[in-house]
């Protein structure tokens, strides 16, 4: 398949990939996972709501029920606004806007792609993020910002949990009922309540019987760790996982832990991170329409497309960039397949990230260990 040296053994990577895929494969799927009941319920618990929140049911009637109020309901909230929909409602069971981001707030927490890409509705809201890759802290108060601009608090239901949606055929409406007894009729359901709300506990033997102090980085325990992790001075500390989270977090955690333990099942992806503050003369340069350029430009490079310029150029649109040469190490049939391109330009942007491991770790041992 292979014209010239690529530098790397592509039957070689697609073996240890299916091997590492294979790990992941596990027989009793979902059931892997910690049910947060019980004595695992605390978990699940919002550190960021009022505990004593109550209110009286609602009964009332809306246009559109938006269930769920991360970056999916604020945006459907805020383009029907825009359409005229004014009886719009979001549900959602955290105590404000934001779902992942308003969950998910440990330290070093941010967001891996570019802001200017990522942050919606930057333009509507005359908005310019602060540097190419946002941290948590800027992307939740920019779900707040959404909300406030488009009038989406007034008739939202926060601290709320959907439990059945059922259709009524006689008035050909939904019938949204939730934890505080509402009885909310819809013309119309969104569904936008995400993925990453619930937080994961492995069924490792040992986890039930734990005498420390133990909570999950998507409810981090700030009262505990101290809001600068001042409190774990003393503290040996174990992290379970080092996907993005972790690879974000422990950092803070090694400056602050008297011990920090990392348990690692498979490496991480970690390349040179390359943030910078937003320029303000670029910021004040932009023309109308400059976010929905940037945003096609950034898909169609990602897509393995082409284009005259890369205006994100990190990362994830280099990748591309190596489809040319890669195309030329290709015979026959297989030198105009996308999918097989695609898979020698990332094979060869990982073979640039594990030569990354080898230049920074001295111990080789401990350098193979940590490569992905």
């Amino acid at each position: 398949m292979s014209q010239v040296d690529l530098s790397f053994d592509p039957d070689g990577l697609r073996a240890k990939y299916a091997q590492e895929r294979q790990r992941r494969l596990r027989s009793d799927g979902i059931s892997q996972y910690v049910e947060m009941t019980g004595r695992f319920a605390t978990f699940a618990e919002d550190p960021w709501a009022d505990p004593c929140f109550t209110r009286e049911p609602i009964a009332d009637e809306v246009d559109v029920a938006l269930i769920g109020a991360g970056f999916g309901g604020l945006l459907t909230g805020a383009r029907l606004r825009e359409l005229g929909v004014n009886s719009v409602r979001l549900i959602d069971k955290a105590a404000d806007v934001g779902g992942t981001w308003y969950w998910n707030r440990y330290p070093g927490i941010a967001c891996d792609v570019e802001s200017y890409v990522y942050m919606p509705l930057l333009e509507e809201l005359g908005y310019v993020p602060t540097e190419k890759y946002a941290r948590g802290e800027e992307i939740f108060a920019h779900c707040l910002r959404i909300a406030e601009h488009y009038d989406l608090y007034r008739d939202a239901c926060l601290q709320t949990e959907v439990r059945e949606i059922r259709w009524q055929p006689d008035n050909n409406r939904w019938l949204i009922s939730t934890n505080h007894g509402d009885a909310i009729h819809a013309r119309f359901v969104a569904m936008a309540n995400g993925y990453l709300q619930k937080p994961k506990l492995p069924g490792i033997p040992g986890i039930s019987d734990f005498g420390g102090h133990t909570f999950h980085t998507s409810r981090w325990d700030y009262r505990y760790t101290g809001d600068d992790l001042q409190q774990l001075a003393d503290k040996r500390v174990g992290i379970i996982g080092t996907g993005a989270t972790a690879i974000q977090c422990v950092p803070h955690l090694a400056r602050s832990a008297q011990q920090l333990f990392v348990f690692q099942r498979t490496p991480s992806s970690v390349d040179v991170r390359a943030n910078r503050a937003t320029d303000p003369q670029w910021a004040a340069s932009l023309e109308t329409g400059w976010q929905r350029r940037r945003i096609e430009n950034f898909q169609i490079l990602t897509a393995g497309g082409e284009a005259c310029e890369d205006l994100v150029d990190d990362a994830w649109t280099s990748i591309t960039k190596k489809l040319p040469i890669v195309r030329q190490n290709l015979d026959g049939p297989a030198s105009t397949d996308a999918a097989s391109a695609m898979e020698l330009a990332d094979f060869s942007k990982m073979e640039d990230i594990r030569a990354r491991v080898d230049a920074i770790v001295a111990d080789r041992a401990t350098a193979e260990a940590l490569k992905p």
